[in-house]
């Protein structure tokens, strides 16, 4: 479950409030939308994540999610970001399984 947009008002003060304490509840309770998943292009040295949630001032934070995924990050660097995506640029291989997490934070 992720949390969804609240109204600024609403013509129902009761509900209103209601709909902001389930979203602060979910809050602390560790329901947010801030995470993706993606790999490494194979053969490529950059690699675009798309994500619609994205924006230029975020920064994504990364989280291998394998041996080979651990071993690429120290030659791993965010090298562009954009509203909807970030780019990654990273060493030229054939592994097909470096496979990050990531939080977006901003």
């Amino acid at each position: 479950m992720s949390i969804d947009n609240i109204a600024l008002s609403s013509p129902d003060p009761d509900a209103h409030r209601t709909v902001i304490a389930q979203a602060v509840n979910n809050l602390i309770a560790g329901k947010l939308r801030v995470t993706g998943s993606f790999s490494l292009a194979a053969g490529a040295t950059t690699t675009v994540v798309g994500d619609n949630l994205f924006e230029s001032i975020m920064v994504p934070l990364l989280i291998p999610m394998s041996a080979t995924a651990a071993t690429a990050l120290a030659v791993t660097y965010v090298s562009n970001r954009t509203k909807g995506a970030f780019t990654l640029t990273h060493d030229n291989t054939a592994d097909v399984d470096r496979i990050f997490a990531y939080v977006r934070l901003g």
